[in-house]
């Protein structure tokens, strides 16, 4: 299993426009076989950084997703429903390898 790590740097104020992007994508990627870890938000200290937590099964599993979602017309609406409101500044992404209790 692979997880992507998404850190953003948003537009504090847009947090609103922010959030209804993040709450598109959930489903979307349990559409294409992810599994959402959700997404968190500014609380308290910074107040222009979010995350997101995802997961599918191996790497090439993400790649699958992400050529799928270049096509898919709910994905290129969030995509432009982001650059149209502006509401991500910069983003990057890392992968990881979760380990939890069941490796113990």
């Amino acid at each position: 299993m692979i997880t992507c790590y998404l850190r953003y740097i948003i537009d504090p104020y847009r947090l609103a426009e922010f959030e209804h992007y993040a709450k598109l994508w959930i489903p979307l990627v349990e559409k294409f076989g992810g599994q959402h870890h959700g997404y968190f938000l500014p609380s308290e200290g910074s107040n222009n950084v979010a995350l997101a937590l995802f997961s599918f099964p191996s790497l090439a599993a993400y790649e699958h997703y992400r050529g799928l979602s270049m096509a898919d017309p709910e994905c290129l609406a969030a995509f432009a429903y982001a650059e149209q409101t502006r509401c991500i500044l910069s983003y990057e992404r890392s992968f990881m390898r979760p380990l939890g209790i069941e490796s113990r």
